[in-house]
């Protein structure tokens, strides 16, 4: 039998206050109504097991770089067109990833693609009626894309846009 239990929450169960990223809690699991639920505590806070607890013991809360909110598609899209005039190549890449990112989760759809003195270009509609936007193919390989993907979704995560990072100039280009 399989059980679904929540990872560690934000707050403590007993005061409400936010668990600090990085310090000890405790954590029980109780029995409520036929349902398990799990229950965090600041250390503080902590005054033994709960009634009703099958199981209890001491944890770390998460850094809060382990805490990435999930980021929806609307969001995604907005970075896409906040981006669109920014004319750095590192931060092209980062758009074109995007677009990627959004053409998988189908918030756009690519409506064409044209060529250039041998560059590749996508032509790409939101399906709420934004674009058409012209995205340059990159021609980056899966790990190229992965890595990318992967520094986009943080820096979008922490609230930080890629084009406002002062960072971004000193990274290195890509080879074409």
């Amino acid at each position: 039998m399989e059980y679904a239990i929540r990872t560690i929450g934000r707050t403590c169960s007993a005061t409400g206050v936010e668990l600090t990223p990085g310090s000890l809690c405790r954590s029980a699991l109780v029995e409520r109504d036929g349902r398990f639920e799990r229950l965090d505590y600041a250390l503080s806070a902590w005054n033994g097991p709960p009634e009703q607890t099958i199981g209890h013991w001491r944890c770390r809360v998460p850094a809060a770089a382990m805490q990435l909110r999930r980021l929806d598609t609307d969001t995604l899209m907005a970075e896409f067109e906040r981006l669109e005039d920014v004319g750095h190549d590192q931060v092209q890449r980062l758009r074109y990833v995007l677009a990627l990112l959004l053409l998988q989760k189908k918030r756009l759809e690519l409506e064409d693609s044209r060529s250039e003195d041998d560059v590749d270009y996508l032509i790409l509609v939101g399906t709420k009626g934004e674009g058409p936007f012209e995205v340059r193919d990159e021609k980056l390989d899966a790990e190229e894309i992965a890595t990318i993907q992967r520094e986009l979704i943080a820096q979008l995560a922490e609230g930080t846009s890629p084009a406002n990072m002062s960072a971004l100039a000193a990274m290195p280009e890509m080879d074409e």
